[in-house]
């Protein structure tokens, strides 16, 4: 007998914008075809249950559905399986009739499953539950004050302190979207974790991986020199650092300003963009305003040090030169 075949369950059934499965077919850190083709060594054998990747399933209904994989996993007769969810999860309770969101139809009543049923279907089954993206792991957008769905993350629908079958907590890859390579990174290494090559995910207190999101956007911000000098930008045009224009690199834990965004390039700040927060838990609501008027900004920064602190490295540099 060979080694069992390792299925992923991905559900992109939340509300969601599907900007984690877009996200994922930029990785290159690994790939996601790497991933599927076991061509890293050391992979156990997957197999990839995805409606962006998913070639040998048809439709509902038909010969080789795609949704029969999920009323399998459903009724035990998948094992083992990785559940990944991309969306945050609607409170279905909060309304007389009705549903928020629906992934596949039930093959007795014809009517949509809803994400949350599926989660208490699949849940106490699966080795891994995963919540990729920030509205899959805290609420996100759908979660923002006012919205009638009362969206949630997955930890906030399992609980925080929830367990797999296999003893593993919720693993937490946020982001709006989730960076490409952080995202494929954490699959990989939980891959090779249920298949007994890995040690367990160091996962902080967010439930995210410690490795990609214990550094601040600022600690790996190129802009940050300016900081230190107090020499920040008033517009959006600027080079200098964008914290008095809106920036939250100082308090956000990101990876992305040191990493780039795909092979290296790119990320928010790199680009003149401010950060806005979108790894944390409380996006957006306690992160707006987003930007703040750069006239308004200008006016209340204080005078500064930056033209010191110019003068005196321009000493230093003459003087290492011999000048």
């Amino acid at each position: 007998m060979g080694e069992p075949v390792l299925h992923i369950l991905w559900m992109n059934g939340g509300l969601s914008c599907d900007g984690e499965s877009v996200a994922l077919t930029a990785a290159t850190q690994p790939s996601i075809e790497e991933i599927v083709a076991g061509a890293l060594p050391g992979l156990p054998q997957i197999a990839l249950h995805w409606p962006y990747f998913d070639f040998d399933s048809g439709p509902d209904g038909g010969e080789g559905s795609f949704i029969e994989w999920w009323h399998r996993a459903a009724r035990g007769e998948l094992e083992p399986f990785i559940l990944i969810v991309e969306g945050s999860v609607p409170d279905e309770t909060n309304k007389p009739d009705g549903y928020w969101s629906g992934f596949g139809n039930d093959p007795v009543t014809g009517q949509p499953i809803t994400a949350s049923a599926w989660l208490d279907r699949l849940a106490p089954k699966a080795t891994a539950v995963m919540a990729v993206g920030t509205c899959a792991a805290y609420g996100g957008v759908h979660a923002m004050a006012g919205n009638p769905t009362g969206a949630m993350g997955v930890p906030d629908y399992l609980g925080w302190d929830w367990k797999s079958k296999a003893g593993l907590p919720i693993v937490c890859v946020p982001g709006c979207p989730t960076h490409p390579d952080n995202l494929a990174e954490t699959i990989l290494h939980l891959l090779y974790q249920v298949g007994g090559h890995a040690p367990k995910l160091d996962l902080d207190e967010s439930l995210r991986p410690r490795w990609l999101f214990e550094q601040t956007v600022h600690a790996g911000c190129d802009r940050a020199s300016f900081y230190d000098s107090s020499d920040f930008a008033d517009g959006y045009g600027s080079t200098n650092c964008l914290v008095k224009v809106g920036c939250w690199g100082q308090v956000v834990r990101c990876n992305v300003a040191k990493r780039g965004w795909i092979n290296g390039v790119g990320g928010c700040p790199n680009v003149g963009g401010i950060c806005i927060a979108c790894t944390m838990p409380g996006f957006p609501d306690k992160f707006m305003p987003f930007m703040e008027a750069p006239a308004a900004k200008a006016a209340a920064a204080p005078g500064g040090y930056a033209p010191l602190i110019r003068t005196l490295r321009g000493f230093t540099l003459r003087v290492a030169a011999g000048r």
